[in-house]
């Protein structure tokens, strides 16, 4: 890309997109990914073999699903620690704990029992020399009528069967879980002010936003 050298934005950086369901992580990430020449590091949906069933039976599966994901995510973070950091990161661990299993122990699909054998993995995982922090977390954020179309459009069928209502509770967990959360620094970045399909160029102006802000934090770090 050119002009590459006037962004700050150190080769060993860390960066996670984050954002609730069909908000454009995955196209966030390739984009980002490319532009720095980054290793990218996706979330394993479409190989996870829990994922059918626990959309049709939320109770029976949600902690299945949910130990699937952190033990994936997990061999990711290690991959990223022994890398020693350049890398685009589809989805923040901090989500599956933060939103995901508590939405199902605060809705009763996940029992009180799994809930704390989950959340107790976590924290001992968090707590191991293999799992660096992100140096930013850029934040996915727009309207709910504006997610459900993505999520109509992406076209997933177990998606499309979900109820409304899952979607909306989703988005509101989102929205508090990001209002409170500290574990790096946050750029919020509205889906509605770029478009990276229609316009491949709009990576230069969110580029731009990221060395902004990853300049502004360590500046505060060094305060």
């Amino acid at each position: 890309m050119s002009h590459l050298h006037n962004y700050h934005i150190p080769k060993n950086s860390v960066i996670t997109i984050a954002g609730t369901v069909g908000v454009g992580k995955s196209t966030l990430t390739k984009a980002l990914a490319e532009a720095l020449d980054f290793r990218t590091s996706f979330e394993k949906v479409d190989t996870n073999p829990y994922l059918d069933s626990f959309y049709a039976d939320f109770s029976r599966w949600s902690f299945y699903l949910q130990i699937y994901f952190l033990a994936e995510r997990y061999k990711e973070q290690k991959r990223i620690f022994e890398y020693g950091g350049g890398f685009i990161q589809d989805r923040s661990i901090y989500e599956d704990t933060g939103i995901f299993a508590k939405m199902h122990y605060d809705k009763g699909t996940m029992s009180p029992t799994d809930y704390e054998t989950y959340t107790s993995l976590f924290e001992a995982m968090v707590m191991t020399p293999y799992f660096p922090h992100p140096d930013l977390l850029i934040y996915l954020e727009g309207s709910l009528d504006d997610i459900i179309s993505r999520i109509h459009i992406r076209g997933r069928e177990m998606e499309q069967q979900t109820p409304i209502d899952y979607w909306q509770e989703m988005h509101e967990r989102y929205e508090k879980w990001i209002n409170s959360f500290n574990a790096c620094p946050i750029l919020r970045l509205n889906i509605n002010d770029y478009d990276l399909n229609e316009d491949p160029n709009a990576i230069h102006s969110i580029l731009q936003k990221v060395s902004e802000h990853m300049e502004h934090s360590e500046k505060l770090r060094k305060i």
